[in-house]
């Protein structure tokens, strides 16, 4: 099941209050960046985001989940009506997150 433009709207706008946040499609799901490192993505209307620490001491008790088959799994983020959590969260994450990858 792809995601819909109606859930990346949402998130979007839940995440309206950070700068530099953008997304990109793939394959019926969207990844989202934060100042342009992935943070994760929407997948199966679903925001999931990588396991790093800052997260996880975030969202302690938060389920991980695939994206889709075949890849690592992700932590679901439940809080999505907090814009001040969401905030913080990707914050937190910024540092841990790889550089993007240079283009050929």
């Amino acid at each position: 099941m792809a995601s819909s433009r109606e859930y990346l709207d949402f998130i979007l706008e839940q995440l309206s209050g950070l700068k530099d946040v953008s997304y990109r499609a793939m394959m019926g799901e969207f990844i989202i960046y934060y100042r342009g490192k992935a943070v994760g993505g929407i997948y199966d209307d679903r925001f999931l985001v990588k396991p790093v620490k800052a997260a996880k001491k975030l969202m302690p008790d938060a389920d991980m989940e695939l994206p889709y088959e075949g890849t690592k799994e992700m932590l679901l983020v439940d809080e999505l009506d907090n814009k001040e959590f969401l905030r913080q969260l990707l914050e937190s994450m910024y540092e841990e997150l790889p550089a993007p990858k240079k283009k050929k």
